[in-house]
């Protein structure tokens, strides 16, 4: 980033996610990175989009970056990026500030999380059934529990369109998402994502979806509005969970939590929050940045995924996807 105004005090910085979500689960904390003070704050609008352009235009050259939550700037598959129209317009309300809605930490964090997991031991994945709620916002985690030989659903038309139809291959889902995407990215964020007061609903109208898994993973939103009484045994792989969302996961019988981003002060920030964060410490624009920048970041950080273990059974390993 050159010499914005945000830029002012070098040794602190302070990160905004503006979230079409709800402000129930709004958070802000101090953090110390690489030397750097790091103001992080989330900052839900309750679906309100044209509050939310307000924010972000206000938040522009005084905020080192901007993350935009409760929704996508970027659907990916199959090497094509697809554009949803009315993120890029939340996005240009910015003309100073970076702003980033995750998809580049996704495709390195998310993809490496999986692979930390397995190669130490932390869960078996080979022949697990594996649910994943959405592959086009985190296509590097698709191709992960592809790569570790899982059986896998990719829910994408299920629970972003709510079509009855789950993919079980890449191949395939790269062929749907290169029909739909083009017509998908232009409908309204509302139709596609919880925002606002929908996200503190729960409609387990796919709940038989998350019954059939092993594991269960991507956007928490998708998954918590979605969950049957009983998650027993069952692993959850996710992000932006706060201390009630836990709870929740412990009280339906859940065996072991995954998040990908580190806790901070009780709850897991999304993806969106974390790669503006990275973006303030590297102090260079989205568009420079490629997957071995953040690798390294990450890695100077000593980022790890957190793995919590809510029951007994995923304490000792025997829950059915524990390793």
């Amino acid at each position: 980033m050159s010499n914005t105004a945000c830029q002012a005090d070098e040794e602190h910085l302070r990160i905004v996610s503006v979230s079409l979500g709800s402000s129930k689960r709004d958070h802000s904390v101090d953090v110390t990175m690489l030397g750097k003070r790091l103001t992080i704050e989330r900052t839900g609008v309750d679906g309100d989009y044209s509050k939310a352009c307000h924010l972000i235009a206000q938040l522009d050259g005084e905020v080192a970056a901007i993350g935009l939550g409760g929704t996508d700037l970027f659907l990916v598959a199959g090497g094509r990026r697809y554009v949803i129209e009315q993120s890029r317009r939340l996005a240009e309300s910015a003309r100073v500030t970076p702003v980033v809605d995750g998809s580049g930490l996704k495709n390195t964090l998310e993809r490496e999380t999986i692979r930390w997991l397995v190669d130490n031991g932390e869960l078996t994945l080979a022949g697990k059934r594996v649910l994943l709620v959405s592959a086009v916002d985190r296509f590097g985690m698709a191709e992960a529990f592809s790569e570790a030989g899982c059986d896998t659903i990719f829910g994408d038309l299920i629970f972003g369109l709510g079509v009855p139809a789950p993919v079980r291959s890449l191949r395939t889902m790269t062929i749907v998402a290169r029909v739909l995407l083009p017509v998908v990215r232009r409908l309204p964020i509302s139709v596609l994502y919880p925002t606002g007061k929908s996200q503190e609903s729960e409609r387990p109208r796919h709940a038989r979806w998350l019954r059939w898994s092993d594991v269960v993973a991507g956007d928490f939103h998708y998954i918590r509005r979605n969950l049957p009484e009983s998650m027993a045994g069952k692993v959850i792989i996710t992000n932006t969970t706060t201390a009630d969302d836990v709870a929740l996961l412990r009280e339906r019988g859940a065996a072991t939590l995954v998040t990908t981003t580190p806790e901070l002060e009780g709850r897991s920030f999304g993806t969106n929050v974390m790669e503006a964060a990275l973006i303030a410490l590297a102090g260079r624009p989205p568009e420079e940045m490629q997957p071995e920048d953040y690798l390294a970041l990450l890695g100077r950080l000593g980022w790890r995924p957190r793995v919590l273990r809510l029951t007994e059974e995923g304490r000792d390993g025997t829950s059915t996807a524990g390793g």
